[in-house]
């Protein structure tokens, strides 16, 4: 890297979903954003994305200068790259194209500039195997939806710098993201994976015929995800240790919950399974649609985000990089 220049000009590539939702948070964070992607009718629904988000992101709060008016869109990705600080890249999950995707976008951009992929499959590896600055490139991805979920996850490539995964660290959480630091590449990264080892065992429950799937949900989000929501499961085992905190639950619990784990189940995920889970899901959301049950989840995570931000920094939000595991 030639220098550690500011951040101030982002390029979003790609702007389905996840790019678009990207975008909207870096123009709340008053940053200059241009935008690019071939699809028909693009810059249009990525304005109209915009639009709609803007009143949740003022709600949540806004970054001196923020503004909409800050949005550009280019017809070229070259035209898009010419200037940026920090590409946040959003295209298919596609190996070939992807690697491809990115040997393009670092002979566009300034070569001090960071590239970063919103990737939730393929490892920087792949990305980065046809590049020139490989060592500039570095897994972003976020969670759904990017401008509302703080949490970021940064891997990078064998040819990625160190330099590199600190300045994303650092630039992530200066704009009030949650980035964690992985330091191995998996295939669905981590949370994801948090995600599937969960919904396994709630499968192999609603298989069993334990339980619905609606009360499935209901033990998920009125259980132990409300207090996931305000730290982690270790250090809830902490505080669930009482006065002898985590000691005592390594000590008196964690048998237990070791016995627990060694008979958690497997599903055979069959046509049934799946049509029990959709006949479930439908019961569920009754005739709420579906972009009215996300407006409804971003409006109340947005109030729980709140909620943690007045009640002072909890023990889970540190965002020194460099009080993380070192290995």
């Amino acid at each position: 890297m030639e220098s550690l220049k500011p951040i101030r000009r982002i390029a979003i590539v790609g702007t389905g979903l996840i790019g678009a939702s990207w975008a909207a948070y870096y123009l709340a964070r008053g940053f200059d954003v241009v935008a690019t992607d071939p699809a028909p009718n693009a810059e249009a629904n990525l304005r109209k994305y915009v639009e709609e988000a803007w009143d949740l992101l003022t709600e949540a709060g806004l970054s001196a200068g923020a503004s909409r008016d800050r949005l550009e869109f280019a017809s070229s990705m070259q035209e898009a790259l010419a200037d940026a600080d920090f590409v946040q890249e959003n295209g298919p999950e596609r190996p070939d194209f992807k690697a491809k995707l990115f040997a393009d976008m670092d002979d566009a951009t300034p070569p001090d500039s960071i590239l970063a992929s919103s990737s939730s499959s393929l490892t920087m590896d792949v990305i980065q195997s046809l590049c020139k600055r490989p060592e500039r490139c570095v897994i972003g991805h976020p969670f759904n939806p990017p401008h509302i979920i703080p949490l970021v996850e940064i891997v990078g490539g064998a040819k990625t710098s160190e330099e590199t995964i600190e300045r994303a660290m650092a630039f992530y959480g200066s704009i009030g993201k949650k980035p964690i630091r992985l330091y191995k590449a998996l295939p669905g990264h981590v949370a994801n994976r948090l995600q599937a080892a969960l919904y396994k065992e709630i499968l192999y429950l609603v298989q069993e015929r334990v339980l619905s799937v609606e009360d499935a949900d209901i033990a998920v989000c009125y259980g132990p995800g409300l207090r996931w929501g305000v730290m982690g499961p270790s250090l809830q085992w902490h505080v669930g240790g009482g006065s002898g905190g985590i000691h005592h639950f390594m000590e008196h619990l964690m048998g237990p919950l070791a016995g627990m784990m060694s008979v958690l189940g497997t599903p055979q995920v069959t046509d049934e399974l799946k049509q029990i889970i959709v006949d479930g899901v439908v019961g569920e959301a009754g005739s709420e649609s579906i972009d009215s049950l996300a407006r409804e989840e971003n409006k109340v995570l947005v109030g729980l985000l709140a909620l943690r931000k007045n009640a002072g920094r909890s023990p889970t939000d540190f965002a020194n990089p460099t009080r993380r595991l070192a290995v």
